[in-house]
């Protein structure tokens, strides 16, 4: 008689997060907490570092230092996967600050370690926006002081290059900053692409040393924003009341808060029509409720609305599925209801819609509500009801149980909106996570647990994976970042996912089909 070879087998797919089979330490709570390795610890934290963050069990220096540690060990160990991350991190994950401190710790431990080549490039790649030369030599700076290695130098300068524009210039070169333009082309010496940037770089360094030149004719912006800035407060009102209103305001780069400090008066629905079609769809998203406060028309807010929910714009912006719960409590307006919640479907696009039974935990214990920044009102419970209704809503059939101390079942029904769902769930006090497995799985064919996964010590509390057959899948999503994990990854039908976004939810379909998970940047002929 066969004792493998038998109708029904599957096969076992593979995951890239790995930790170990045995715990060898515990989780912050007490409980068994196994340990990843370098490249899955790192990949767990990063895509949850917001840099200079304090979470519930870690301080912000605390884990700062974890992050560099692990950064400077795969720099020199692992280069080409530290920079696939990197580089996926700023470019799909949206994630500005980890990216960028990552990229500047690379190239500082490459150097040390005597590895020529690669930063210049690394350091390069994931500047992305114009403010970010100069945030990257104020980190630098910040840190290790004023002497700026070659290859660190020469990859800002390389993003200068390639981003600094005009309407670069007028956005951000503020006296707010600590390097202005003119400070960051005076350290890192860029070659201009073309003669009109090169007035631009003179023009900067004489804003930066009050040199009192006029703005170089080719330099025709900002020879716009000089005109509009050069009239009487009591006559700016009236240029929104012309017919090319918004095309002056484009001509000048005008973003929305320029227009606000050039009227030095309330941005009412005038000001806020005409400079519309200048706003980004960042911009848009988070001014819903100053358009309803200054009284927007139902027309131009359809119009918002509908650039809102188109799911191109949506994936141009690379909004986290966050930032659309945010902007439905700030602007709870029932104009944008609808319009939000279709935004954040499309932003959870890579969440399947998964065939069978399935069991989602979403994680509502003390720990998950603390705020994901100092600047946000999120929390990662928000994150966690976010990603757990949204797999339920999708899968064929579902389960969806919020857990803390106890567990209770949170309904959902075909058709409902995630942003509805996600106001059912509460708070819920400890971390009971393998109690809330054992009471709720009745024989599904997959479990998602949606956790910081620091669980509870108590009797009977180890791996909460372990109440589920071997045979099933169970899938832990992690958002926090900690060291350690609730239970063994990467192989035996236990994996573990993590992050802000929904990139790497499209690995469990993979997974199921028996083949390997790769890491969200490696190409689909990689897999």
């Amino acid at each position: 008689m066969a004792k493998f070879n038998r109708a029904g087998t599957t096969p076992v797919g593979a995951g890239p997060v790995t930790a170990e089979r045995v715990a060898t330490g515990r989780t912050h709570e007490g409980a068994p907490g196994h340990l990843r390795d370098p490249r899955s610890e790192l990949f767990v934290l990063a895509v949850a570092q917001m840099v200079g963050e304090q979470t519930f069990y870690e301080a912000a220096d605390e884990r700062d230092e974890r992050f560099r540690a692990l950064v400077a060990r795969l720099a020199v160990d692992d280069p080409d996967w530290l920079s696939g991350l990197l580089g996926w991190l700023r470019r799909e994950a949206g994630l500005r600050s980890a990216s960028l401190v990552g990229a500047l710790e690379a190239a500082r431990a490459r150097l040390a370690a005597g590895a020529h080549g690669r930063s210049r490039r690394l350091v390069d790649s994931v500047l992305l926006r114009p403010d970010e030369p100069g945030e990257a030599l104020a980190y630098w700076t910040g840190r290790y002081g004023r002497s700026v290695p070659k290859p660190v130098k020469r990859g800002i300068a390389d993003a200068v290059t390639r981003l600094y524009t005009e309407r670069a210039l007028l956005k951000y070169d503020t006296d707010a900053r600590a390097f202005r333009f003119g400070d960051v082309i005076d350290l890192t010496h860029p070659v201009a692409g073309t003669s009109g940037q090169g007035e631009l770089f003179r023009h900067a360094l004489d804003r930066r040393h009050g040199r009192d030149n006029p703005v170089p004719a080719g330099l025709a912006t900002l020879r716009a924003r000089a005109d509009l800035m050069a009239l009487p407060v009591a006559e700016r009102r009236a240029v929104l009341d012309r017919p090319d209103a918004a095309d002056v305001l484009r001509r000048a780069a005008m973003t929305w808060e320029a227009l606000a400090g050039w009227l030095q008066g309330p941005m009412d629905a005038a000001a806020w029509q005409t400079v519309l079609p200048s706003m980004g769809y960042t911009a848009r998203l988070r001014n819903l409720r100053n358009f309803d406060e200054a009284g927007v028309g139902d027309e131009v807010a359809e119009a918002v609305a509908a650039r809102l929910a188109d799911p191109a714009e949506v994936a141009r912006s690379r909004q986290m599925p966050m930032r659309f719960l945010a902007a439905h409590r700030a602007a709870p307006s029932l104009r944008w209801g609808a319009a939000l919640e279709r935004a954040l479907q499309a932003s959870l696009a890579n969440v399947p819609a998964l065939p069978g039974r399935t069991l989602v935990l979403v994680d509502r214990s003390g720990s998950m509500f603390g705020r994901m920044s100092a600047r946000s009102q999120l929390t990662s419970a928000d994150a966690a009801a976010v990603f757990g209704a949204a797999l339920a809503l999708r899968a064929r059939e579902a389960d969806l149980v919020e857990f803390g101390t106890g567990h209770r079942p949170v309904a959902v029904r075909g058709g409902e909106a995630v942003l509805r769902v996600v106001e059912r769930f509460g708070s819920l006090g400890g971390t009971n996570t393998a109690q809330a497995v054992r009471d709720n799985y009745r024989g599904h064919d997959r479990v998602v647990i949606v956790t910081d996964e620091q669980a509870w010590a108590g009797r009977r509390g180890a791996d909460p994976t372990a109440a589920v057959p071997p045979q099933v899948p169970v899938y832990t999503w992690n958002l926090v970042g900690y060291r350690r994990g609730h239970g063994p990854s990467g192989e035996g039908n236990r994996h573990a996912f993590a992050g802000l976004t929904d990139a790497a939810f499209g690995m469990i379909p993979l997974i199921e089909a028996g083949r390997a998970a790769h890491w969200p940047w490696e190409t689909a002929e990689a897999c």
